[in-house]
């Protein structure tokens, strides 16, 4: 759930802290106080659009800072699949607004917009003032069938979406297959080419490397050779006069004298080893000496070579090893090519049974939709009338697809009657805006059993309703908060009188400057804010009195 809210020079804003609790949270305030403000800024924690106007007159930035403390062990195993690892089950969004830019972090860690929304997405549903307009779009309606339902087609969603993957692979290969025999022929004769010019080349692995290796020794061959061959020099290899023969004029003068001292004995081994080491030394650059004696027949031989080891690089692989792979790829398309019927027939048994299967598990899949949707209509509906729709018929209407997709071939849309004798029509044809406010609100409460999602925001849920209608809204939002975090802005007192914790926002002058303050409010300040709003600019003792039985009735309904 959302503990705690930080803010700090955003607009009216100078610096305020909030700390939510379990239920119902409720946010009040006169029209201008800065409610939206305080939810706006929660937007710009996870990933909404910012721009510099939104900062304090004179700030030089700006921070929200959300923490949330994650109890659903599925919520936190959703966390975790992102690299996002709550720290004593606490994850902490943050975002620093400043002139033309912006950073965000989860848990100090920066990270891209993208991926705070998506970690959002699994922490929290903020229902705006707009927001139930998604119920205008049939897409939408197949994805809170799916969540209603979720316990029971989890399943056969992942299983149609694994076949779905079969099947599309082998629809997009038996398309390609579906080329005639002119074209056919033509692609035999050009995949026959590139596999004779690999083949041709007589290519081995790790036999590039070794021809790079020898053709640099070559092209620094000539002063390779003089480095060596004045090396010998010194060796004393040509005229006997370098190191060898002055090492072996000294073994000599020390072997003279070696039996007179123990010491001079050890000396003489010493020099000796040397002699040895030296003599091996000599030896093996003699024989590297010999492997820099090369033609210039043998230079060109290796120039050519690499030269067509290149250019087979630069048409089919940066490696020996990718040219190869290439070239078997090719012959087993040239097989299949030259057996064309039989691959092609092959091919289409297992494109049919792919099909068979994935229909079957389609049907599966729409079967549990349907018997689902029995029950959400049924729910919808019965929600629908303790909200004050009268006389109200509910349907969801299924239609299949022409083509499978990865959800299956269900088409799913909510229809509405709310006269009697009216045929049930799309919502946005029937349903005004305040109405389809209430029908999400509706299916919220039908999910709230269902929704993962800890914490909902409702931003002004009441536009456009009152009197009964707001009792039996605020008796709606009073059974989603006993299963999730609600935290919602209302100017209605019957929705207000139901909260668990009653926030009051209002604006300030001081020091010439306006600031929004936000205050959690005791019941007995909560009663003075509900008779604010029932009594206008004048409160009666008989508008109090309405406010305390407005709290006792609403302490009655919890």
């Amino acid at each position: 759930m959302l503990q705690n809210l930080h803010i700090k020079n955003l607009a009216l804003i100078d610096e305020i802290e909030v700390d939510f609790e379990e239920g119902l949270n409720i946010l009040t305030g006169e029209t201008g106080a800065g409610k939206s403000i305080i939810l706006g800024s929660v937007h710009l924690a996870l990933g909404g659009k910012y721009n510099a106007d939104m900062l304090r007159k004179g700030a030089s930035y700006g921070l929200v800072e959300l923490t949330f403390q994650i109890r659903e062990e599925e919520c936190k195993e959703a966390l975790e699949k992102l690299d996002i690892f709550p720290e004593e089950n606490e994850v902490v969004f943050s975002r620093k607004l400043m002139e033309g830019r912006s950073v965000s972090r989860i848990n100090g860690e920066t990270v891209s917009i993208n991926k705070v929304k998506e970690a959002a997405g699994i922490l929290i549903d903020i229902h705006g003032q707009h927001e139930h307009q998604s119920l205008l779009y049939k897409k939408n309606h197949l994805d809170i069938l799916d969540a209603f339902a979720k316990e029971d087609i989890s399943e056969l969603k992942a299983e149609v979406k694994r076949k779905y993957t079969v099947y599309k692979a082998l629809r997009e290969e038996v398309e390609q297959a579906k080329t005639d025999e002119a074209e056919r022929a033509k692609e035999i004769d050009f995949i026959q080419f590139e596999v004779a010019q690999i083949r041709d080349a007589g290519l081995k692995p790790g036999e590039d490397s070794d021809l790079e290796e020898q053709y640099k020794k070559m092209i620094n061959g000539k002063r390779i050779v003089e480095n060596v061959d004045e090396v010998a020099g010194y060796m004393g290899a040509y005229d006997g006069n370098g190191i060898s023969d002055m090492l072996n004029r000294a073994i000599r003068c020390l072997g003279e004298i070696s039996h007179m001292d123990t010491s001079v004995a050890a000396l003489h081994g010493q020099l000796s080893d040397v002699d040895n080491l030296l003599n091996d030394f000599n030896r093996e650059l003699s024989e590297y000496r010999h492997t820099l004696e090369f033609s210039e027949e043998e230079f060109y031989e290796t120039e050519t070579r690499l030269n067509e080891i290149n250019r087979l690089k630069a048409k089919y692989g940066q490696t020996i090893e990718e040219i190869l792979r290439y070239c078997e790829e090719k012959e087993n398309r040239l097989e299949r090519l030259n057996d064309y019927d039989n691959y092609v027939e092959q091919l289409q048994k297992k494109y049919r049974a792919a099909e068979k299967e994935l229909e079957k598990v389609t049907e599966e899949l729409s079967e549990g939709r349907k018997k689902a949707a029995t029950l959400l209509r049924d729910a919808i509906e019965e929600g629908l009338l303790e909200l004050n729709f009268l006389e109200v018929r509910f349907e969801i209407a299924f239609e299949e697809m022409k083509e499978f997709t990865a959800n299956g071939k269900d088409a799913v849309e909510f229809l509405i009657s709310m006269n009697p004798g009216e045929m049930v029509k799309p919502l946005g044809e029937v349903a005004s805006g305040g109405e389809l406010s209430r029908i999400m609100l509706a299916i919220k409460t039908v999910l709230a059993d269902k929704d993962a999602i800890e914490t909902l925001i409702f931003d002004e849920i009441d536009v456009g309703i009152s009197g009964r209608t707001a009792q039996k809204v605020s008796e709606k939002m009073c059974v989603i908060g006993r299963k999730h975090q609600v935290i919602c802005i209302t100017h209605l007192a019957q929705i207000a009188a139901m909260a668990d914790t009653h926030f009051a926002i209002e604006k300030k002058v001081e020091g010439g400057k306006t600031k929004t303050e936000i205050t959690k409010l005791s019941e007995e300040q909560s009663v003075q804010e509900l008779s604010r709003i029932l009594g206008g600019a004048k409160i009666t003792d008989k508008v109090i009195e309405n406010a305390v039985e407005m709290k006792k009735l609403a302490l009655n309904v919890k």
